[in-house]
């Protein structure tokens, strides 16, 4: 350490041999470096190209040249895919690959807008209690995990089986609200692991607000591992969705979703098995591709001390 810091640090007995310390600490003995990652692949790039087809197709599916998938053609009811319908229709006579495309709406905004509200609510509550520590971390931490404790699923399927009319803002709201115990259980501990690195403790002591710490310092350091818990949250809802739908609890019909095709594919599956087998495949697709982007995203930015 050089003699200016040392006495910059030592007109202030208050915080003088702690800086010292600390920073003799940090020359001597240890720093943080990234291990060498390997490249992300090919396989995730084309699960990103994916999920961004999904995403842009729900979201244009309005001005794309689709059918109208409320639109019942009597004529051609259980048709097989082909040149006009390409993954034929059903038992009204309605466009399936219509129905999947604007059912991906339903879905992707079922597990996005879910996962913002848990994530709005117990990721700074999370970072907070792991940050502050005390009395605090006590009460919040205690109250999440009484949370916890109730199951998850069963707390929605009363809440949306009471909360009539059903619709999708009060579907994303109780399943948002039923994830945010398990997000606040995860940015806590990885903000624990975080909070008592030494560049922390060098930030407190050259006068860092615990504002400027969280956002700075705490959240760049955790993001890796809550945006890798966000994917996989997404999938998890969009699951979700789907089995409230096999108990009428998601969007009321005719609105197309894919746990609602699913369901009512059920007592036609003889008839006509490309009702159920468009649907779960781009659900499936779907998952496969978010739980496999999360854990590559989790393996890549992960980091660990390494001793000099």
């Amino acid at each position: 350490m050089s003699d200016n810091r040392k006495d910059e640090f030592a007109t202030d007995p208050l915080v003088g041999d702690m800086a010292q310390g600390m920073f003799l600490a940090e020359e001597a003995t240890l720093v943080e470096k990234p291990e060498k990652t390997e490249p992300l692949g090919i396989l995730f790039w084309v699960c990103v190209g994916w999920i961004a087809v999904n995403v842009l197709a729900a979201v244009l599916a309005n001005v794309l040249p689709l059918k109208n998938p409320y639109f019942e053609d009597f004529n051609n009811i259980n048709v097989g895919p082909g040149l006009h319908h390409l993954f034929g229709t059903d038992d009204l006579g309605r466009d399936i690959f219509s129905r999947v495309v604007f059912g991906s709406r339903v879905s992707i905004a079922v597990g996005v807008g879910a996962m913002i509200i848990g994530f709005g609510i117990g990721a700074p509550l999370g970072m907070l209690a792991a940050y502050r520590r005390g009395r605090f971390d006590t009460f919040i931490t205690t109250i999440m995990y009484v949370l916890l404790a109730f199951p998850a699923i069963i707390a929605t399927i009363a809440v949306l089986s009471f909360w009539t009319p059903r619709s999708l803002v009060k579907i994303i709201i109780v399943i948002g609200l039923a994830s945010v115990p398990l997000v606040y259980r995860v940015i806590r501990t990885a903000t624990l692991s975080v909070a008592t690195k030494d560049y922390i403790i060098a930030a407190k002591v050259q006068g860092a607000t615990d504002g400027r710490i969280l956002v700075k310092e705490l959240l760049p350091n955790i993001a890796p591992i809550g945006v890798s818990f966000l994917l996989i949250g997404i999938a998890t809802v969009i699951t979700l969705e789907g089995a409230l739908a096999f108990l009428g609890l998601s969007v009321n019909p005719p609105t197309p979703s894919w746990g609602n095709m699913i369901n009512e594919a059920r007592t036609v599956l003889a008839e006509n098995p490309y009702l159920v087998i468009f649907p779960s495949v781009a659900l499936c697709l779907f998952l496969l591709c978010l739980n496999f982007i999360g854990d590559r995203l989790r393996t890549h930015f992960d980091v660990t001390e390494v001793k000099l």
